[in-house]
């Protein structure tokens, strides 16, 4: 997917919202356990209660690699599920060199055909530019995450004050352009927000955090917004856990409606739609 399709997927849907699909087999509703394909069954419920909602959906892989040959058929399942014009992020937090690289970059852009991929930049550029050269595929980088030990190596400071994290930015944008590279940037730091939109003007930020993790929509849509609105904001488990029974996709659009509902009335104030 282009951005160009993907901001006027924005518009259309009135909506920036990303859903996380992360099935626990521990938490999803019991009937579904009787399938021959629960996880399946499980995200196909969700994608078909919210897809005229979310503009993109992160199904994290550990959720499916944990059961083996059947997970990743499950993964791929979803996958091919999903409508085309949805944005896709296989949430894989990927980071190798080399041949490596390119061949986890093979399995998720040709083996799964998803449109993204969550990398890690710790090994540097040959880590990256692998996942880079691959026609209307987009890399997630993480930057500045939301997670209590971010700050053991993401906030250390050099000899001349520069933060880890600002570093990663500002070298990883040598490397690829707005049209093919976001940024992952948690929703729980909002004091750092606005310092990673300005080193990082144009380009989109995949925020979680926003939900069940405490982070507040008013305040990312404050300090991350750019004139393409520039974000994804990701809503995992407050959604596809909102509820429980025979009928829960109907409790699950609801979460889903209400935090859409919100989105598109920023994006009214916005003049965006």
């Amino acid at each position: 997917m282009t951005r160009g399709e993907l901001i006027e997927q924005i518009k259309k849907k009135r909506s920036f919202l990303c859903i996380g699909l992360d099935p626990d087999l521990n938490k999803i509703p019991e009937h579904l356990l009787k399938e021959e394909d629960p996880i399946f069954e499980f995200n196909k419920a969700i994608i078909d209660a919210t897809k005229d909602l979310a503009v993109a959906y992160k199904p994290n892989i550990a959720f499916y690699e944990c059961h083996g040959a059947r997970g990743w058929e499950s993964l791929k399942k979803t996958l091919d599920y999903i409508p085309e014009d949805i944005f896709t992020i296989a949430d894989a937090k990927r980071g190798d060199i080399g041949n490596t690289s390119r061949y986890y970059a093979e399995t998720f852009f040709n083996y799964l055909k998803a449109d993204s991929v969550t990398v890690a930049p710790y090994m540097g550029s040959d880590s990256v530019l692998p996942f880079l050269e691959f026609e209307n595929k987009w890399v997630v980088l993480l930057a500045l995450t939301s997670n209590e030990g971010a700050k053991d190596f993401q906030m250390i400071e050099s000899i001349d004050g520069e933060k880890l994290f600002q570093r990663v930015l500002k070298c990883s944008q040598e490397w690829g352009t707005p049209e093919n590279m976001m940024f992952v940037v948690g929703a729980t730091r909002m004091e750092h927000i606005a310092e990673v939109r300005h080193i990082a003007k144009d380009y989109f930020f995949l925020v979680p955090g926003v939900g069940a993790q405490g982070g507040s929509l008013e305040e990312v849509v404050r300090y991350g917004w750019n004139k393409d609105c520039g974000l994804l904001v990701n809503s995992s488990r407050g959604i596809i856990y909102a509820g429980k029974g025979a009928n829960f996709s109907n409790q699950v659009r609801e979460a889903a409606k209400k935090l859409q509902q919100e989105m598109a009335e920023i994006l009214r104030e916005k003049k965006f739609v």
